[in-house]
């Protein structure tokens, strides 16, 4: 019978390596009932956060001004997103108070309010389908 000891010289087994893909990349899709309104591709390294955020806002209150005027000039539209850092920082509500975009609050953790699992995948699911 043997026995199998390890010491500080023992070899150790390699770890398998990390490869960053070359494929993936991060999509911001606000939509609503009526479909699609602004997306965006987050461009390779850069993070998401408070700045950054409110340049996207800026873009996406210009498309729902050009795409949606009538959803605009009546103010019939609510944002809602979820509890990330960007979305609850200061200057992300102020830019929102500023230009009288009303927020949902979205509630800490909430399994069931998941619209984007309802309406957006299964739509854009379609469209890659075979790609």
């Amino acid at each position: 019978m043997s026995s199998l000891w390890k010491t500080a010289s023992s070899p150790r087994p390699k770890k398998a390596q990390q490869v960053k893909s070359n494929v993936k990349t991060m999509l911001i899709v606000f939509f609503d009932i009526d479909g699609l309104v602004h997306h965006e591709y987050i461009p390779r390294g850069q993070a998401v956060n408070k700045e950054f955020y409110k340049t996207v806002l800026q873009r996406l209150c210009d498309a729902v001004h050009r795409h949606c005027p009538e959803k605009w000039h009546s103010g019939n539209w609510i944002l809602h997103h979820d509890n990330a850092p960007a979305h609850r920082a200061v200057t992300t509500n102020g830019f929102l108070a500023k230009h009288n975009i009303p927020s949902l609050p979205h509630p800490p953790y909430s399994p069931d309010l998941a619209p984007c699992d309802f309406f957006l995948f299964p739509q854009l699911k379609k469209r890659m389908k075979g790609r």
